[in-house]
C-alpha cells in the first residue's frame, strides 16, 4: 500500500513537472549536482574537485531559485565565490610549480614569497646534526658550511628539506655560516601544507629529494671506495715490508 502511494505521488510530481518548465529545469539541476557531487568522492585531486564543486553548486542554486528552497539557495550562493577562490589559488599555484620545475633554481624562485629572511653573522649555526628538521632555507648571500663532511652551499641552493621528512626527523649534519649571510626559511606546516594540496609541487618537492640522497649515495660510495683503496694500498706496503725482512 505505501509503496503504491509512494507510487502515485512520483507519478503526480513527474506529470506537474512536466508541465512546468521551471519545475523541470529545477529538477534536471538538482539531478545534475547530485551526480556531480558523487564523481567528487571518486577524485583525488584539487582542481577537478574544486570544478566539481562549483557545477553542483550552480545547480543545487538553480534548484533553490526555482523550486524554491531559500536554504539550499543561500548555502550554495555562498559556496562558490568560496570555490572559485580556492581553484584560482591552486591554479596559480600550480603554474608557478611549474614555472620553476624547468628553471635552474628549482623551488627557490616560487617559495620566495613564503619565506623569512635573515642577515645572519660569521659562525652562526643554523642547526646542528640531531636536531629537530622543522624548517627548510634557501641561501641567498655568503656561503654554509656543513660541517660534518666539509661540504658548503652556495647562494641559489635550497638545503635543510630531508630532515623534514626523515622518520626521525633529525638534521643529518651540522650548518654553519661562512661569513656573513642573507637565508630565507619557510616552516615545516607550509611546505607540508603546499605538499599535499598540490601533486605538481609535491613531485618537483620529491625530485629535489631524490637528487640530494642520489648525492649522498654517491659521496658515500666515492668514501667507501677511497678507503678500501687506501687499505689494499697499506696491506700492499705491509706486505711488501714483510717480504723485504724476510730477504
Amino acid at each position: 500500500m505505501l509503496l503504491a502511494e509512494l507510487m502515485e505521488d512520483a507519478t503526480r510530481y513527474a506529470n506537474a513537472a512536466l508541465a512546468s518548465p521551471s519545475e523541470m529545469f529545477a529538477i534536471v539541476s538538482v539531478l545534475i549536482a547530485a551526480g556531480l557531487v558523487l564523481v567528487s568522492s571518486f577524485v583525488k585531486t584539487m582542481i577537478p574537485l574544486r570544478w566539481l564543486a562549483i557545477g553542483s553548486n550552480f545547480g543545487f542554486v538553480a534548484y533553490g531559485a526555482l523550486h524554491p528552497s531559500i536554504p539550499m539557495l543561500l548555502l550554495h550562493a555562498t559556496l562558490v565565490p568560496i570555490n572559485l577562490y580556492r581553484l584560482a589559488e591552486m591554479v596559480r599555484l600550480t603554474r608557478r610549480v611549474r614555472a620553476v620545475a624547468g628553471s635552474g633554481d628549482q623551488l627557490g624562485i616560487w617559495l620566495r614569497p613564503y619565506m623569512r629572511t635573515s642577515k645572519l653573522p660569521d659562525g652562526t649555526v643554523l642547526f646542528r646534526q640531531g636536531d629537530l628538521g622543522d624548517r627548510m632555507y634557501l641561501l641567498v648571500e655568503g656561503r654554509i658550511d656543513l660541517v660534518e663532511i666539509g661540504g658548503s652551499v652556495e647562494p641559489g641552493v635550497i638545503f635543510g628539506e630531508i630532515a623534514m621528512f626523515a622518520p626521525d626527523r633529525r638534521r643529518r649534519l651540522t650548518a654553519r655560516c661562512a661569513g656573513k649571510c642573507t637565508v630565507l626559511s619557510i616552516d615545516e606546516s607550509t611546505v607540508k601544507q603546499f605538499f599535499f594540496q598540490n601533486p605538481a609541487f609535491g613531485f618537483t618537492l620529491v625530485a629535489l629529494l631524490s637528487a640530494r640522497l642520489a648525492a649522498d649515495v654517491q659521496r658515500h660510495s666515492a668514501d667507501a671506495q677511497r678507503l678500501s683503496a687506501e687499505l689494499n694500498a697499506l696491506r700492499a706496503d705491509q706486505l711488501a715490508a714483510r717480504a723485504a725482512a724476510t730477504d
